[in-house]
């Protein structure tokens, strides 16, 4: 709005401010009717209660109904008139206003936004009817006194008596007077509205928005990045595991060909005892970059793997109803990996405990050992990074380590649908 602009009154705001309260006079009576007809029981009922009186039951009943047609009906009519006053605010705010959920309608239900438009609908419902009313009445008077010297007969306006004519001269001037006041006015409360939809139906506050964005950037690298490293584990096993094999096959057979004392036997064995080694190497390298078992059975089926080769005597508890994203089930498979090498590496535990649950929504992961406590994320143990990377699955990571142990480390992480 160009209130502050002195030309104000010479621009076409003033008129954009008068077409956009008019339309929002004819979007309004209906949903005030609605609203106002909805509450009717409500307020009978309770004009009942404070007399004294006990409520009629025929009352009570449409106090109910209406209660519960406009708990239903609130975000299905609030949804499209937030959608239209985003267009229609452009009369009085150039600025382009985004925000409207998305998704269908569970997710909408969900939406905080969903809301915001129900409370601004509500409101719009409730004020629009008062407030209109005495800009009908301004509206009627400003008519009134710019059309007296018009006026056939004599009628009181107020305590002043209106005979038309020259003698109605000082109330037209007024009328005169009056009109930018009232254009003003109709400016001012433009303003108040267009506020209040830019606060109620935009996309909310503006850090959270970045805080939204900046998580699901992370949650896109997270992706990436185990994208990329299935790829190089498809590279390291179909190509470079591969010729590893066939050079050690090749080398085998050359070894079998020589005859026996010859010079070249012995660096030939060292060559073909060293593919051999580098084949377990690789293999090592691959099945770290994510288990095969992982993919074809699952998150218990490699965890229960994972613990069999521990140094630590490890129990495996597994109840998932639902197997969870791949994304989910990596993030907890190298989580308990990460850890059950720290307890090997630093807890001098004698045993330990990973329990997986999930329920189709989340999956909760939990690690525990007997050993001597005290893990600090800030000590090098690689727990900061575990932190991050659960976060950027959207879940949190638990630690309590007191000093003398136990140790748990207990993992959410939800899993989207």
């Amino acid at each position: 709005m160009a209130l502050r602009d002195r030309r104000y009154l010479l621009t076409p705001w003033p008129w954009r401010s008068v077409l956009f309260l008019a339309t929002t006079a004819v979007i309004a009576a209906p949903l005030a009717s609605g609203l106002w007809l909805g509450l009717l029981p409500l307020l009978v009922a309770a004009n009942d209660v404070g007399h004294g009186r006990g409520p009629d039951g025929a009352v009570v009943f449409l106090a109910l109904a209406g209660t519960a047609l406009l708990v239903v009906a609130a975000p299905l009519v609030a949804l499209p008139v937030a959608a239209l006053d985003r267009r229609r605010l452009r009369l009085v705010d150039p600025r382009p206003l985004h925000g409207g959920p998305g998704g269908d309608l569970i997710a909408r239900l969900r939406d905080e936004g969903t809301w915001r438009a129900v409370l601004y609908t509500l409101l719009l419902g409730l004020l629009a009817p008062p407030i209109f009313f005495g800009a009908f009445l301004a509206l009627m008077a400003e008519v009134l006194m710019l059309l007296s010297p018009f006026s056939i007969g004599t009628w009181n306006f107020g305590t002043y008596e209106v005979h038309g004519g020259l003698r109605s001269a000082p109330l037209c001037l007024a009328g005169i007077v009056l009109a930018p006041v009232l254009l003003y006015l109709a400016g001012v409360l433009a303003a108040g509205h267009a506020m209040l939809a830019r606060r109620l139906l935009g996309a909310g506050d503006p850090l959270r928005d970045q805080l939204g964005e900046v998580h699901q950037s992370r949650a896109r690298l997270a992706d990436a990045f185990d994208a990329e490293r299935r790829r190089i584990e498809r590279d390291l096993h179909d190509g470079a595991q591969h010729r590893l094999t066939s050079l050690t096959l090749h080398l085998g057979m050359a070894r079998l060909d020589l005859p026996a004392g010859s010079p070249a036997a012995e660096p030939l064995g060292l060559a073909h005892t060293q593919a051999k080694e580098l084949m377990v190497v690789l293999r090592d390298l691959v099945h770290g970059i994510r288990p095969q078992v992982l993919t074809d059975l699952g998150l218990p089926a490699a965890l229960r793997e994972l613990a069999a080769g521990s140094p630590v005597p490890v129990t495996v508890e597994t109840e998932i109803a639902a197997r969870p994203p791949e994304g989910i089930e990596t993030t907890a498979y190298f989580v308990a990996a990460e850890a059950l090498t720290n307890i090997a590496k630093h807890a001098r535990a004698t045993e330990a405990r990973v329990r997986v649950t999930g329920d189709g929504t989340r999956v909760d992961l939990e690690i525990e050992d007997n050993g001597r406590g005290g893990a600090d994320p800030a000590g090098g143990s690689g727990l900061t990074g575990l932190a991050d990377r659960v976060a950027a699955a959207g879940g949190r990571l638990l630690l309590a380590s007191p000093a003398g142990g136990p140790t748990l480390l207990r993992v959410e992480l939800p899993c989207p649908r």
